[in-house]
């Protein structure tokens, strides 16, 4: 091929132009960048060296170079300088002339992945066997007190546990951490615990709720006759992840069931129905019924046995209410203290009362403004401000499914196009702080929006005495975060180890879904730039870890996540399927990359193999 000086000395040129841009703009960060704590120092210079090369175009410089068979700078976000320096020096021995000396990079491009790495194992910990990507695991409430559950987290993979402050309370978190510990150390695994605080979420209030009662439905054919009983799992008392088809009735009583005995009961409804215990295990028993039975809280259950007393079923959550929106349909948002109900309407079908239902945060309603979008549920339900009242405001639905679409308690809002001036840390945030530097190896902080935040967090951290000693991971999950994201981990960078998560849920919502990708692979760019380790967050295997089944989807989204340092897992019946999953798919898939560069193994046949689940 041959090449026309000209053109590469064209090509020297940019690169030029590009590497003193960078190199003023250092210069004009010098004080903020000699300001961070001195593992990152050079971490911080090669971030802002970063920023300065993406405010060029480089597409038509990389194809260029592309046409030379060189790097196109693409992955050169960890080591900016290191990879101009380099591209310079092959570009001038392609001339073949005399030239000026090269200026040699102060940091090599393999400093810059070493870097990452040992910010990563300070952050996140230790990795597993033949896995760079940590896997980070979310704590049911059932983790205070099954052992065995958290024990098989750790055998399974999880590195890092996340208890989140949002739920339980300070006496659940401690008994987790005791569990997660004792695991850690029977196994002689190091697990990092990391608390999430929970910021000033914003989420729909309560709904009236339903009656405390649960059904229990029997199969049968189009003939109308018995395929297979209805099957109810009596168990000592429920859990945040207990299965639907469970009820409470104590733990001595439950222990004295045998198989064969005979459970009489009148049903919610009055109606007579006979239970026959099929199967009896150490901590429950199965009941099986042969017609549909509605079982409440205080349904008494007759033994046949006169050595067995009777017993009051315990206390069943109340069956979950919601609200169904259709398009240009009419909710009031209203402050707390009234529970939501959907709308009512007469028996001609005229509208009597729209939908009602609460938020969560009062500041919301000094803030919004007509016309303004709101979202809720993580974007299903969409709408439009129509009218603002002293203590509520009306929202018109502009999308929903076409039969409508359900709204729940506890469910996100967001307003992308409203400034809410809210901080990143409130009240409840301070005071279990106090708990998490206690405990804790990191603090995930939520809805951090600017660095005013961070500086927030870090004097709070001070009044604790806990600088340099608890480590932050810095939650992006708002559009606001994303634009000031540089200037975020600048000003974190003054504190020994921090990482980033990016909660892919809110932050889609807020940025839109359409460039949650670009968005995404922005901020992954920017992080490997200041080597700081960045956590997967969000529906990661979700339906296997809820449903027991994962869909074609998640297991390509798993495999994207090998671009972070850690993908973290929410909590679900099916948890542990889901760890040893990932486990096997990151083993599998890091023989074929290492960050965002592909890697080429030599090509092999797949080779038939068990069932992953």
């Amino acid at each position: 091929m041959k090449l026309k000086p000209n053109k590469i000395r064209q090509l020297i040129q940019e690169i030029d132009y590009i590497r003193k841009t960078a190199e003023h703009d250092a210069d004009q960060h010098r004080e903020l960048i000699d300001s961070v704590f001195s593992t990152y120092q050079r971490s911080a210079e090669n971030l802002v060296h970063y920023t300065s090369l993406r405010k060029h175009d480089l597409r038509s410089l990389q194809k260029k170079l592309r046409n030379l068979g060189m790097s196109r700078l693409a992955n050169s976000e960890g080591h900016v300088m290191a990879s101009l320096l380099t591209t310079r020096f092959i570009l001038n021995r392609l001339l073949d002339e005399p030239s000026s000396p090269i200026k040699k990079p102060k940091r090599s491009i393999k400093e810059g992945k070493k870097r990452l790495r040992n910010h990563t194992k300070e952050l996140l910990g230790y990795r597993s066997k033949g896995r760079r990507v940590r896997i980070m695991v979310t704590q049911p409430s059932e983790a205070a007190h099954n052992y065995q559950m958290v024990h098989d987290m750790v055998k399974n993979g999880m590195n890092c546990a996340r208890i989140n402050c949002a739920h339980d309370g300070p006496e659940a978190w401690e008994k987790m951490i005791l569990n997660i510990k004792k695991a850690s150390e029977a196994l002689n695994r190091k697990v990092k615990i990391t608390m999430d605080l929970a910021g000033p979420k914003i989420r729909t209030g309560a709904i009236v709720p339903g009656a405390k009662v649960r059904k229990f439905s029997a199969d049968r054919d189009e003939t109308g006759h018995l395929v297979n009983p209805a099957q109810i799992v009596l168990v000592p008392y429920l859990t945040e992840t207990s299965e639907k088809s469970t009820i409470p009735v104590g733990e001595e009583w439950l222990k004295r069931l045998r198989k064969g005995d005979e459970l009489t009961l009148i049903d919610t409804r009055d109606k007579k129905r006979k239970l026959r215990i099929s199967q009896t295990q150490e901590r429950q028993a199965v009941a099986s019924c042969d017609e549909t039975v509605y079982i409440g809280t205080g349904t008494i259950l007759h033994p046949h046995r006169d050595d067995l007393e009777e017993i009051a079923v315990g206390e069943l959550p109340p069956v979950e209410r919601s609200i169904t929106l259709k398009v240009n349909d009419v909710i009031t948002i209203h402050q707390e203290g009234t529970p939501g109900e959907p709308a009512a309407e007469d028996e001609v079908g005229t509208l009597i009362r729209p939908a009602h239902i609460s938020c969560q945060l009062p500041e919301v309603f000094s803030t919004v403004r007509p016309g303004e979008a709101i979202l809720f549920d993580d974007g299903k339900i969409e709408g439009i401000v129509e009218a603002i009242h002293p203590t509520q405001f009306d929202v018109r639905i502009t999308r929903a499914k076409e039969n409508g679409t359900r709204l729940k308690a506890e469910k996100g809002i967001n307003f992308p196009a409203t400034d809410m001036g809210i901080s990143g840390l409130t009240e409840k945030d301070k005071k279990d702080l106090a708990f998490i530097v206690r405990h804790a190896d990191v603090v995930n902080f939520s809805f951090v929006n600017c660095q005013e935040d961070v500086e927030e967090l870090l004097t709070e951290l001070e009044k604790h005495q806990a600088i340099n000693r608890l480590s932050i991971i810095l939650k992006i999950e708002t559009q606001k975060a994303f634009d000031n994201l540089s200037e975020i981990l600048l000003t974190a960078m003054r504190v020994r180890y921090i990482g980033v998560m990016i909660a892919r849920g809110d932050l889609a919502v807020e940025t839109g879904w359409d460039t949650m990708g670009r968005v995404q692979s922005e901020i992954l760019s920017l992080c490997n730039a200041a080597h700081i380790p960045v956590v997967w967050a969000t529906q990661v295997l979700e339906s296997l870890a809820k449903k027991g089944l994962p869909s074609r989807s998640e297991i390509t989204d798993a495999t994207t996540s090998l671009r972070a340092e850690c993908v973290m897992l929410n909590k679900g019946p099916y948890i542990n399927n889901a760890i040893q999953l990932l486990h096997r798919i990151l083993c599998d898939m890091e023989n074929f990359h290492e960050k965002n560069e592909t890697m080429l193994p030599q090509m092999e046949r797949l080779l038939p193999q068990p069932s992953a689940l």
